[in-house]
C-alpha cells in the first residue's frame, strides 16, 4: 500500500514539476543594458505569474547588479521576474540555450 502511495506521489511530482518551471521562467531578448540605472530592457513573451498574458518590451530592475555584466543587447535569455518593493525585478537570469 505504501509503495503505491509513494509511486503515485512521485508520478504527480514529475507531472507537475515542468508546469511549475514553465510558470516561473520567461523567455526574452535583451534590448538594452543600463548599468548606471541597474536596469535591463527586455523584449519578452508572456509572464503568467505577473499576469502578463502577452509579450512586450519593457524595462526591468535587476535584483543583483552583477547580472548586468553577464548579458549584452541581442542575447537570448530565460529569466524569472517578480515584484520587489513595488518594482518588477529580474530575480534570476540565464542565457537561453
Amino acid at each position: 500500500m505504501l509503495k503505491k502511495v509513494l509511486a503515485g506521489l512521485v508520478t504527480a511530482i514529475l507531472f507537475v514539476s515542468p508546469v511549475l518551471a514553465d510558470e516561473g521562467m520567461a523567455k526574452g531578448e535583451v534590448v538594452k543594458v543600463d548599468k548606471a540605472a541597474g536596469k535591463l530592457t527586455i523584449k519578452h513573451g508572456p509572464i503568467k505569474k505577473l499576469d502578463m498574458d502577452q509579450g512586450m518590451t519593457m524595462v526591468f530592475r535587476v535584483a543583483d547588479p552583477a547580472m548586468l555584466d553577464k548579458v549584452k543587447a541581442g542575447d537570448k535569455i530565460e529569466f524569472d521576474a517578480d515584484r520587489v518593493n513595488g518594482a518588477i525585478t529580474v530575480t534570476k537570469m540565464d542565457k537561453a540555450h
